[in-house]
């Protein structure tokens, strides 16, 4: 009789064990469209920021952040980063205005990265397609705000 309770015991202490070691842990459900969003308004006001020259204002990049243009070493940081785009803002000229499109975004499951997949066009003052391409970007989540960590695109127009 003792031998059969302390098998029952046992046989209770090791399926307790087993069912909580193997418990799923439940994560805060983030919201992935609302993300989304996020992100394409840091994108519609990155390029308000870019279109009116104003590189200096900029608050998209993380101050560690990294950039990888087409063609070109890495720019490490956001000073770099900025003086990067403003040596450029001049040839695109000022007629010509970029627009950014968030076409997919992939969410840690705490919501404090994001991975965007999106579409950039750069139109002259007709409206006619300048250049066109395709972006990634890192954010990531500091004091509540989302900025670039890393960043890269590619243009799809032909090489001239």
């Amino acid at each position: 009789m003792k031998n059969k309770v302390l098998k029952g015991v046992f046989f209770a202490c090791t399926m307790t064990l087993i069912i909580a070691c193997n418990a799923k842990k439940t994560e805060p459900a983030v919201d992935v469209e609302q993300i989304k969003k996020e992100i394409q308004a840091k994108e519609d006001e990155y390029a308000a920021t870019y279109n009116a020259g104003e590189m200096k204002n900029i608050g998209y990049y993380a101050e560690d952040a990294i950039t990888f243009a087409q063609n070109q070493e890495p720019f490490v940081g956001k000073a770099a980063i900025i003086g990067y785009l403003a040596a450029n803002i001049d040839s695109l000229s000022k007629t010509n205005k970029i627009s950014y499109t968030t076409k997919e975004v992939f969410v840690s499951s705490d919501g404090n990265q994001v991975v965007e997949i999106g579409y950039y066009k750069v139109v002259d003052s007709a409206n006619t397609p300048v250049n066109t391409g395709n972006y990634m970007t890192l954010f990531v989540k500091r004091d509540g705000k989302y900025v670039c960590l890393r960043d890269m695109s590619a243009s799809d127009m032909p090489i001239q």
